[in-house]
Order: structure tokens, then sequence, then C-alpha cells
């Protein structure tokens, strides 16, 4: 029997597929060639997870891979209607951002704290300036999106200290609805956004939700940029409505460098790196070639995505 073509989308570093030698033969594409490939490979790894051309180069009621896998957690960028709507299989990167975006989510929270932006800055400026921080245990977070991400960020702010509710698509045994959302907002010190972009999550967090957060509070988003209004955003902390920000992620990635983004009183940027610690892409990797070898040998896969929802159904 011929060899299952798999089809790599490409990002440089390119992953390290050496164990599939012989069970595969292996073919790499831009997304100029990517529409022209497609319809002869039996799976497709889309390993430039940045990349929107699976949604232009998909090809509709022709042939297709039979299975899909993104090296991300977040499947908006691939998602289109005609992929939604047919029988391949598409999974993502679940399981492997979790620990380290919890980590970065605790480092944002205690560094707001701490007024350590402004520390750095007097010290860049020579200047003692004594201040008093904010205590982070006996606070208390919403964290907004119920996958393992959100359930890390939970676990490690809950070593902090932090009284931390978490916010999923359906309410149940320790997990609130979205009905419970304003509720939970208006009461909180930290608003952690983690949420799978989805039709009902696009935009969640607008004027009206950053006005009923109390001016003390402070708002993260690790999830995806079009989670948060941008404007609404920079217009409560222009107007202290809030007392500051994070974003990781943006709703154009890189952001550019003209963005007013760059200039918004108590916002911290940073550059879409919250889960990217030394060795994730190898991890990447590793977690795709055993999703193939489960895949080669005719089991069912780990981490399939509900196409319908736009993310991998947890508990």
């Amino acid at each position: 029997m011929p060899l299952p073509t798999l089809l790599v989308l490409d990002a440089e570093p390119l992953p390290r597929l050496g164990r599939l030698t012989g069970r595969a033969r292996i073919e790499h594409t831009d997304a100029a060639g990517l529409a022209e490939r497609l319809p002869h490979a039996d799976v497709l790894l889309v390993w430039d997870f940045t990349s929107h051309a699976v949604r232009a180069a998909w090809p509709g009621d022709g042939p297709r891979p039979r299975w899909v896998h993104t090296a991300s957690a977040g499947v908006d960028h691939l998602m289109c209607p005609e992929l939604a709507a047919c029988d391949t299989v598409v999974t993502n990167a679940r399981g492997i951002f979790d620990e380290p975006i919890a980590e970065y989510v605790a480092a944002l929270v205690l560094a707001m704290a701490k007024d350590l932006p402004r520390t750095l800055e007097f010290q860049r400026e020579r200047t003692w300036r004594h201040r008093e921080s904010q205590k982070v245990g006996g606070g208390r977070a919403v964290v907004v999106g119920s996958g393992p991400i959100g359930r890390a960020i939970v676990r490690t702010l809950k070593a902090l200290g932090v009284t931390t509710a978490l916010v999923g698509r359906t309410p149940r045994t320790g997990v609130h609805g979205p009905g419970d959302l304003d509720r939970l907002m208006a009461r909180a010190d930290w608003v952690i956004a983690a949420a799978p972009l989805t039709e009902e999550t696009h935009g969640m967090f607008d004027t009206r939700r950053f006005g009923m957060m109390q001016p003390s509070a402070r708002f993260v988003n690790v999830g995806r940029g079009p989670l948060v209004v941008t404007e609404a955003l920079a217009e409560a902390l222009a107007k202290r409505w809030i007392a500051g920000a994070a974003l990781d992620v943006f709703d154009a990635e890189p952001l550019p460098p003209d963005s007013p983004l760059w200039q918004v009183p108590n916002l911290i940027v940073s550059p879409h790196m919250s889960g990217d610690t030394v060795g994730w892409r190898d991890e990447l990797g590793t977690q795709f070639v055993e999703l193939y070898e489960t895949w080669e040998a005719g089991r069912p896969l780990a981490n399939v995505v509900d196409k319908q929802r736009g993310y991998v159904p947890g508990h």
C-alpha cells in the first residue's frame, strides 16, 4: 500500500518528523501552494498556526485530507464553513500551553500588583520613589474559559491565595455559566480572559463589561485578541475605569508600530508569548508525531475539536 501523504504548512523552524521516516510521504508547502496540494494529502499539519491560508484553500466538496492538526490551542485561524461541514477530523495542541500560560498570567498579576513596570522605569531614570503595592493573597479573580488553560490559571492563582471563579460555556460543578459573568466581574480584582474565539465570545469584553469592573481591578487577555473590543479597553484605561490591563493577543499580529495600544496608560503589551517556553516547538512536534502514530494504528485521536463549537470539549 502507498504511504499516507503528510502535508506540512511550513513555518520556521520546521518540525522534527524523523520518527515518521518510511511511514509517511512528507511534503512541505507555503500558503501559496496549499490549495494545489491539499486534495492530494491524507493529513495536513498546520505548523504555521498564524496563517489563515487553510480557510481560503480548503477544497470544499473535492478530495481533501482526512485529518487536520494545528500546532496551536486555537482553531479559529483555520475553520471555515466547508471544513466545519465535512467529515475531516480536526485536532489541536491542547495540553502543551496550559502551565506556561498559567505561569505567565501569575507573573502579570504579580507584576501589576507590585508595580514592577514603574519600578523598572524609575530604575532607568535613577529615581528613588518609595510606593506601597497591592497584596495579591486574599483578592478575587474570575477566569473566563474553562478549558485546560483556564483550569491551570485557576490552580496557579489559588496557590497565590487568590479566590478564583471559573466561567465556561456551560455551568457545571466548579464552573459558572455565562449568566454569572457580570456579577463575578463586578466583584473581581482580576479578570482573566482565556476563552476560545467563537461567535459567542467575539467582542464579549466591551464597554459595558469594562464599565462594571471595580476602579481598582485589572484585566488580562491570554485567549484570543478579538475577545476584547480594543477601543473599549483603551477608553476604560484612559478614563481610569479600571486600574490596568495586560494583553498578550491582538486582533492583528504583529501589533503594528503605529497602533495606539503602545501608548495606552497602564497597559502591558506582550507579543503573543505567554505559552512559548524554551523547547515548546519540540513539544509540539512530539505531540503531533504521537498523534500520527495513533491515527496510523487506527485508534481514536485525542484532542478532537468540536468543529461547530470551535474547541475541544472538556470536563
